[in-house]
């Protein structure tokens, strides 16, 4: 879901989704750290919680639905401007939609990094709680329950029952996870402009939740270090800078800036 929302081929299940879902082996190979098992939500990461929330700012403004306000002397960085609604028709999409209506009845307008502590629920302001997405996770897994790309299981845990989402389509798994691999290495053109604007953007989102090295944990050591060392070379890029260049998708780079920030 959140990146895109819709899972046609070449544009399907989320960024964050297929990070958080198909990308978490039980330990990271490089640093050894515990994970659950594929099919657990990874609770205790709060990272993807915001990346959700900014593959979501991401996929509308593909979509045409929002769009940054152009620059001026005054606000000229990506991080002051703020998002403008360009068409408020529904996507079929339940938070998509939900988070169109938010921003239409927002007044005055707020910024891409405000957006994503109130679609976190991020807010010290008790009137602005209602912009919260809830649920976000769960929702995405049941939509690509739906999809035939994950299952519904129920895992005794002692004193309580845990609802997991384990992959059923590991076809559809590994060929996204080749994806983004050939993305950095077979393919890689060492220009964010010349790179398709979903893979670009769902690198960005992988990166800032936390979960780029389980997409390259498969790979040999040789092209593991490779991979590594381009994703981080390509997300270390001055948003500011990539953002002006011509044919930039503004929100991937305006998305990375409020992670960087933050």
């Amino acid at each position: 879901m959140c990146y895109s929302f819709s899972a046609s081929k070449d544009q399907e299940v989320c960024a964050l989704c297929v990070a958080e879902k198909f990308f978490s082996p039980t330990r990271t190979r490089r640093e050894g750290r515990y994970t659950f098992p594929n099919g657990y939500t990874s609770f205790w990461n709060d990272c993807i919680s915001s990346g959700l929330r900014g593959g979501i700012l991401i996929e509308l403004a593909m979509r045409g639905r929002i769009y940054l306000e152009p620059p001026t002397m005054r606000k000229k960085r990506l991080l002051d401007r703020k998002v403008l609604l360009k068409s408020d028709s529904p996507t079929g999409d339940v938070l998509l939609d939900e988070t169109l209506k938010h921003i239409k009845a927002t007044e005055p307008t707020e910024t891409v990094q405000t957006w994503i502590e109130l679609l976190t629920g991020e807010t010290w302001n008790p009137f602005k709680l209602q912009y919260q997405l809830r649920n976000v996770r769960e929702r995405i897994a049941k939509n690509l329950v739906e999809k035939g790309i994950l299952t519904t299981e129920k895992q005794n845990f002692l004193l309580f029952d845990m609802t997991t989402h384990p992959v059923t389509n590991t076809t559809e798994k590994q060929r996204l996870v080749k994806k983004l691999q050939d993305s950095v290495l077979e393919r890689w053109v060492n220009d964010p402009q010349r790179m398709d604007k979903r893979t670009l953007a769902l690198l960005v989102l992988a990166h800032s939740s936390d979960v780029l090295e389980n997409v390259f944990s498969s790979l040999t050591d040789d092209k593991y270090d490779v991979a590594m060392n381009r994703a981080k070379d390509l997300v270390e890029l001055d948003p500011e800078v990539e953002g002006t260049k011509h044919s930039a998708t503004e929100m991937i780079w305006a998305v990375l800036a409020a992670f960087n920030k933050s």
